[in-house]
This record gives C-alpha cells, structure tokens and sequence, in this order.
C-alpha cells in the first residue's frame, strides 16, 4: 500500500521591497559664467579675442560655430587657443547707437553649433555675447550665463523568472541613487544598470542597446542610438566625447557615463532614455553578443576582454530575431527606461 504523499507547499516568490535609501549629502555643482571674451575698441575697428573654450568646461568648440555677427575669425593663436576677429566699426552687423555724450557701437559675438556629424544632437547651446564700444570710454564686455539641466526618474522591468531590470541614475561616486534631477551641459549623466535576482543562479548583465528620444514612444524622431550592436557605447567615436562603460566591479550590474546633450531640432527639453537590458549566467563566457564597449582610440571591454569589441566596427553576434532563451547563456531580457531628462537654458 502505497504511503500519502504530502502536498506541495511551493508558493511563487515575492519581490520583496527595497531598503529605503539613506539621506545622501548631495551638492548640486553650477557652472560659472566662462571668461571667454576680451575685446579693445579702436578708432576705426573693434578688436576681439574668443576663447575655444568658450564655456570654460575643458573642451573647446569647432571655430565654424562662432562669428562676429556672422563675421568670421581672421586668425587664431594656437598656443592660447584663442580666435581672433577684427573688423571695422560698421561691418558685421553692428549698430550705432547715439546719446547726448557719446556713440556706442554695438556688436555680437555668435555661437550657432550644428548637430554632430552623423547625430541629431548638440551638446552646447547657441549663445550671443553682446560688446559696445563707447566713444570716447572704453568697451563693456558682457555675459549671460547659460544654465542647461536635466531632470531624470527610474523605470524597471519584471521579468517572468523574477528578475527586476533597472536604470537609475547614480551620484558621482557611485554609491547612492542621485538624489538630484538637475545636470548642467560639459556634465556626465552616470547610469546603473542593474537586475536583481530572486533564488537564481549567479547571473551578469549587459546592456545590449539604448536609444535617446525627446517622448517616451523609443520609435519617434528625432532619436539617438548611442549603444548599439550587442553593446558598442558607440557616442564617443561618433561625437568625440569620453562618454564609456565603466569597469565592471558587480557581475550583476553594469555603470556607463554619458555626456549631457540636447536634440537641436525639437521643441521640447526633455530627453527619454530606453535601454534593452539582457542576464546571462555568470559563467558565461564573455563574447560578441555579450559585452560592454567603450571606445578610446581603440575599443575597449569593460570585462577586460577586448578583443570582443572588434566587431563593434562592423557586425556583432547573430541578428535572428525571436531566438530562444538559451542561446549563449541568455536567461531573461527585458527594456527599461530613464525620463523625462529636462535640459533647461
């Protein structure tokens, strides 16, 4: 006679919630207004020195983007890095203003960037720097500051194993969730992508691919692919920036900075964010379809493996589409989303 059998008592796993995050010491750090202008007013002709770093971050801008009221430079000091503009008083675009005690001649110094080559994006804003010269008193130079920001939230992702896929963006230092949503242009937005996991096996994630939008729909325009291809942080070779993945140091989340930027041709501040988020078990061997590259005069694997990112020049991995979960060590996939990122003048 056969013995009762127990019943079973399994119930599906519950995700538990997470630890309230501590008070973080945060300081918001504001750009100050650059010093990147000088000018000397002569009899005839006005005199004017701009700085390629033109907004004091540490990067200088292309010479093609600044003018003197549309006027271009007619030199540049390259050890100072500094264009030169010289002109008569009644040439580009100035005006003449009289008062009882004197003439002001009143000038712009234009900066008018263009989208990055290949992008729909920019990554400082226009700005027109007023310059009188006062007959008989010497010039006034004036600036405005500009004051772009972002303004970020969190999304996640449950999958059916009980795997939650996140972004968050994360303080300087890593450690705590940005308490902040404001960032400034010449900033970097650091980014955490994570996926917890409930009573499974050690697992590794990747970010496969995130596209930039200026509205939540990921298929608008315009739109920004900034990884791409199993992995390829693609916005440095294509910008110029140090945007890049940082070395792994947590198999089960992955960090990368990006560079602030605003979309040129839209009317809106905000920027969504949208990552396709992948786990893979941990043991798996890191590979073409499962990397984090950065590129620096060279690509370079956040796994220490680079040789992987070879093929982010070309094609990565296999493109089939609907392949099963266990095809190299995937377990689960899934989307997750930052946004809206507001960059305010």
């Amino acid at each position: 006679m056969q013995a009762p059998v127990a019943p079973l008592t399994w119930h599906f796993p519950v995700v538990p919630e997470e630890p309230q995050q501590p008070v973080v010491p945060f300081e918001l750090h504001v750009p100050t207004p650059a010093q990147s202008i000088a000018a000397q007013c002569g009899e005839s002709f006005v005199h004017v020195e701009v700085k390629k770093d033109f907004f004091g971050t540490g990067q200088l801008v292309n010479p093609s983007f600044l003018s003197l009221g549309g006027c271009a430079a007619v030199g540049e000091d390259p050890e100072t890095q500094v264009l030169i503009f010289e002109y008569e008083l009644q040439t580009c675009g100035s005006s003449l203003k009289m008062t009882d005690n004197e003439l002001v001649y009143m000038f712009t110094v234009l900066y008018t960037p263009e989208a990055l080559v290949g992008t729909p994006i920019v990554r400082t804003d226009a700005a027109a720097v007023g310059i009188e010269c006062h007959y008989s008193r010497l010039h006034n130079v004036s600036s405005n500051a500009l004051i772009p920001s972002w303004v970020p939230f969190a999304a996640t992702k449950v999958s059916e194993e009980v795997l939650v896929f996140s972004l968050k963006l994360m303080t300087d230092d890593w450690m705590f969730e940005r308490p902040s949503n404001q960032y400034f242009l010449g900033q970097f937005l650091g980014v955490e992508a994570s996926v917890t996991q409930y009573n499974h096996v050690p697992l590794r994630l990747f970010v496969d691919s995130c596209v930039a939008t200026a509205v939540p729909d990921v298929n608008s325009a315009p739109r920004y692919s900034f990884i791409e291809n199993h992995g390829c942080l693609v916005d440095a070779k294509l910008t110029g920036s140090t945007s890049s993945f940082m070395h792994r140091v947590q198999s089960n989340k992955l960090h990368f900075q990006l560079e602030t930027f605003r979309f040129q041709q839209s009317n809106s501040a905000q920027v969504y964010i949208t990552c396709a988020l992948k786990a893979v078990v941990a043991s798996t061997p890191i590979s073409p379809e499962n990397k984090a590259c950065s590129f620096a005069n060279g690509w370079l694997s956040a796994d220490d493996n680079d040789q992987v990112c070879m093929c982010c020049d070309s094609t990565c991995g296999s493109n089939r589409k609907g392949r099963a979960l266990s095809d190299s060590g995937l377990v689960s996939e899934g989307k997750a989303t930052i946004g809206p990122i507001v960059v305010s003048i």
